[in-house]
């Protein structure tokens, strides 16, 4: 665990060695230096470098605008450890930041960097965790507190903790603690440190409301901006893929089936997204998890140590629950739907790219969010890259390259595999060793070729989409003159013709989708087969591939039992092997998918069919 935590603050400590002046240069003292040097780093980033001198001083108010990952706890964490009097057992400064994961980092981070000073005590204050051994806590005497904003008033309200002695007051991230809702909280939180010697601020951009903070509260204070404000790092590599609207979970799967190695952060609108498609995923079993605003801090805290244990491969998050998350090596974003807001945008990508290392930033956009990129593009001052959504093959032969590889890869040097060497030869004397690899092959590999065999192209072509348009603007224009006909021959009102041929055809809609014996899917199964009821349909999420899927991992049953499948709003007709059908009602019926109780029996058996009673 140790080691583990001083790599963490290694990765922190540069983004890359850009200059030649070492921490002693820029005015650190000899036991925080040496604390650095034992971490493996004498040079500072350049966010260390130009902030260090101005804020060991401990008068000045400062801005910094950098990135995530470019050292900014460094930035203002040795300078606070070296301002710090141990002697004097009160909090003198007072660290605020989003979320308790930031909370967590910054005292980990500190507690690293004051190794060798005496006397210096931290403490993180935040909210999921009892207040009463907090409050013990800060009665035992410390001298820095980070905390989350929420949980600092709950302090201060309850007078447990007293800040008129705080004389250096760091707002870190304050752009999302701003973004999160928490402006009147720092602003309380100003008020109630009246003798402070100066405030300094971390941000990655610059909205108006820092503006506003900054007026109202720091005397002209030292303004340091590391690249280009709202500039995204250029570590990242921004790409995007263009595809329609039904056809976004299956390009977001078949993404990441591309990518073998990916290690990531999957960003949804809202936490309906994120917990739909996390289980969705998780059906088909991929190692992913989801976090929002629904869970409780054991919950949340419970998925963070599994991705950050790599436990989870992919982690899905709303843009709240995700703020101050801060996790190494992460190799890709997937925006799964682009955000509203540019500098959400910023954050987002931010996740990726850290401390020197490349990343990738992938948004899945319908054809008419183009201009939305090119506002991110004009703003940020990055570049997209229009990637073609993979075939079925180029992903099998991507997964099949990466199997190939771990094989090559494994380590045999532990254990006594030399005892087995000669078993092995003669089980497979009688077999060529391309007949050996193909198995191996095989085994890894079969149900994955299987899914993506007759995989459709997912890509938006020119073509298809002008056919698109044109066939929408005939459709349109014949719509029109049925409107305009009908409107001359009734006198009647344009919009009222419009709304009842709606409403015809919201009733037709109905009628097809009883399943009551007068539709298509009430068409009897063919010889052999059996037709199934369920009472899920493409209202909850399902298309036809991802239904597929559903069925057979709840049901253990191979695809080569079944037949056509009707989809409809809120009910599908299945078609199975008799022999099959059994099993399959036995696995689904009575289970619960998303709160919902699934029927599921013998659609031509003389039971209902396209009603469930116990739905209401």
């Amino acid at each position: 665990m140790k080691k583990t935590e001083d790599m963490e603050v290694k990765n922190d400590l540069i983004e890359a060695v850009k200059t030649k002046m070492t921490f002693a240069e820029l005015g650190v003292n000899e036991q925080l230096v040496k604390s650095v040097t034992e971490l493996g780093y004498t040079h500072a980033t350049e966010i260390q470098e130009r902030s260090i001198p101005v804020l060991i001083s401990g008068t000045k108010d400062f801005i910094g605008l950098a990135q995530t990952g470019t050292g900014k706890t460094a930035a203002f964490g040795l300078p606070l450890i070296q301002l710090i009097k141990a002697a004097d057992k009160h909090p003198q400064a007072l660290v605020v930041c989003p979320t308790r994961e930031l909370c967590m980092q910054i005292v980990n981070e500190i507690n690293l960097f004051k190794k060798h000073v005496a006397g210096v005590q931290v403490l993180a204050v935040y909210g999921g965790t009892s207040i009463g051994m907090q409050i013990r806590d800060l009665k035992r005497g410390v001298q820095i507190v980070v905390a989350t904003p929420g949980r600092l008033i709950d302090l201060i309200e309850r007078k447990a903790i007293n800040l008129e002695q705080i004389e250096y007051v760091v707002l870190d991230e304050a752009d999302e603690m701003l973004n999160m809702g928490f402006q009147d909280d720092i602003e309380f939180i100003l008020k109630n440190t009246p003798n402070r010697e100066s405030i300094w601020l971390f941000s990655a951009t610059m909205p108006a409301e820092i503006r506003k903070v900054s007026k109202r509260y720091m005397k002209e204070p030292v303004e340091v901006t590391i690249g280009k404000v709202n500039a995204t790092n250029k570590s990242i590599d921004h790409q995007y893929y263009v595809t329609s609207a039904q056809h976004r979970y299956e390009t977001l799967k078949r993404i990441i089936d591309f990518n073998p190695g990916i290690y990531g952060i999957i960003f949804t609108r809202t936490k309906a997204d994120a917990q739909d498609v996390a289980a969705r995923l998780t059906r088909e079993g991929y190692d992913i998890d989801a976090i929002h605003g629904d869970l409780t801090q054991q919950q949340r805290d419970r998925v963070m140590g599994q991705f950050r244990d790599k436990t989870l491969q992919l982690l899905i998050a709303t843009d709240v629950a995700a703020r101050g998350i801060d996790v190494k090596g992460i190799t890709h974003v997937i925006n799964y739907e682009l955000p509203d807001d540019v500098e959400v945008y910023t954050h987002r990508s931010g996740r990726t790219g850290r401390a020197g290392s490349q990343g990738i930033c992938i948004s899945i956009v319908h054809a008419r969010e183009s201009y939305r990129l090119r506002q991110i593009e004009n703003i940020n001052k990055s570049t997209f890259h229009k990637l073609d959504i993979p075939s079925g093959k180029d992903v099998c032969r991507k997964q099949f390259f990466h199997v190939m590889d771990k094989l090559m890869s494994t380590d045999v040097s532990h254990g006594d595999y030399e005892t087995y060497v000669p078993m092995l030869a003669e089980k497979f004397a009688d077999m060529t060793k391309e007949e050996i690899l193909k198995r191996v092959a095989a085994l890894e590999f079969n149900r994955f070729l299987a899914y993506y065999e007759n995989a459709a192209d997912l890509n938006i072509r020119a073509a298809e989409k002008g056919r698109r348009d044109v066939g929408g603007m005939q459709d349109r224009n014949r719509e029109r003159g049925r409107n305009e006909y009908s409107d001359r021959r009734s006198g009647g009102d344009r919009g009222e013709s419009r709304d009842r041929g709606a409403d015809r055809g919201d009733r037709g809609a109905d009628r097809g989708d009883r399943g009551d014996g007068r539709g298509r899917s009430a068409n009897r199964a063919s010889a052999g087969a059996t037709r199934l009821f369920v009472n899920l349909g493409t209202k909850d999420g399902f298309y036809k591939a991802s239904f597929l899927q559903f069925v057979l991992d709840m049901s253990d049953l191979k695809k080569e039992v079944l037949g056509k499948i009707d989809m409809r709003d809120m009910n599908s007709w299945i078609e199975i092997e008799s022999g099959s059908a059994k099993k399959m009602i036995s696995a689904l019926d009575g289970k619960s998918y998303k709160g919902r109780r699934i029927r599921m029996n013998d659609a031509d058996s003389g039971g209902p069919r396209g009603f469930n009673k116990n739905e209401g």
